[in-house]
């Protein structure tokens, strides 16, 4: 695996990795380097077979404060290509992310603005700590909230109408109204917030690892198509998972009274 320099890799658990944000004196702020190495990470952890969920964090006070403004006066001597090059790539950076076929939980240790409110809403999971904060930043600096996957997200997650306040008016969303808004799945205190996602995810990992991707696969999928569309996508998901090891051996286990042990073949 690459080592990137623009955050942390590390085994938080047995089938886990934690990504933490290593910018803190940016307030991990992202830059074209973090986009990369993002997506070229995202790619390398798509291919492991034994990876059952990604935790992603902020090192520091903040979770990541969106794109590093020491960068933003050089975007407006870009060219449209240029600009859109850009674009393209950080873009494609948070796409990867979100496509990994296993879990992600974004850790929300801090304030997540612009970019950082992005990553949050690319996640499958969102665990805050009280100090969690969240704004759609781009209308301050002249932008647009179309940014980073935020607009498609956004009012799925919440609503049009919230979605429309957070994204015109720029304000912060706190941890608690977060919570209240379902913008956050819950709030934990900030010294147990990575043991919160690892326990999380070790209740993922009592199940079919085959289960879990398809399952995700159909949440993802099923969001932009019709019904009978994703009828279709959940009839295939379980025909397939039918005819391979995890679920005879479930119903197995359940008849002998005892807990499945998966393969995910």
């Amino acid at each position: 695996m690459i080592e990137p320099e623009t955050f942390l890799l590390h085994e938080a658990a047995v089938g886990v990795v934690q990504m933490t944000l290593n910018r803190p004196d940016q307030l991990n702020s992202m830059t074209p380097q973090m986009f990369a190495e993002l997506e070229a990470v995202a790619y390398e952890l798509r291919d492991r077979t034994d990876l059952r969920a990604l935790i992603i964090t902020g090192a520091g006070r903040a979770f990541c404060a969106g794109f590093d403004l020491g960068d933003a006066e050089e975007l407006a001597g870009l060219s449209p290509m240029g600009m859109l090059g850009l674009q393209d790539k950080a873009a494609r950076s948070l796409a990867a992310l979100r496509a990994l076929p296993v879990p992600v939980i974004a850790a929300v240790n801090g304030a997540a603005a612009g970019g950082g409110f992005a990553l949050t809403l690319a996640a499958d999971i969102r665990l805050a700590s009280p100090a969690a904060r969240f704004n759609a930043a781009f209308v301050r600096i002249g932008l647009s909230a179309g940014d980073l996957g935020t607009s498609w997200h956004l009012p799925r997650l919440i609503g049009s109408g919230r979605a429309a306040e957070i994204a015109f008016t720029g304000r912060f969303v706190e941890a608690e109204e977060a919570e209240r808004i379902g913008l956050v799945n819950r709030i934990v205190p900030a010294e147990t917030l990575i043991d919160e996602a690892l326990a999380l995810t070790a209740q993922i990992a009592t199940h079919s690892s085959g289960g879990v991707q398809l399952s995700k696969r159909a949440l993802q999928s099923n969001l932009d198509i019709p019904f009978s569309a994703a009828l279709e996508l959940e009839n295939r998901g379980q025909a397939l998972l039918t005819r391979g090891e995890d679920m005879p051996e479930a119903l197995q286990a359940f008849k002998e009274g005892r807990a499945p042990v998966f393969t995910g073949r």
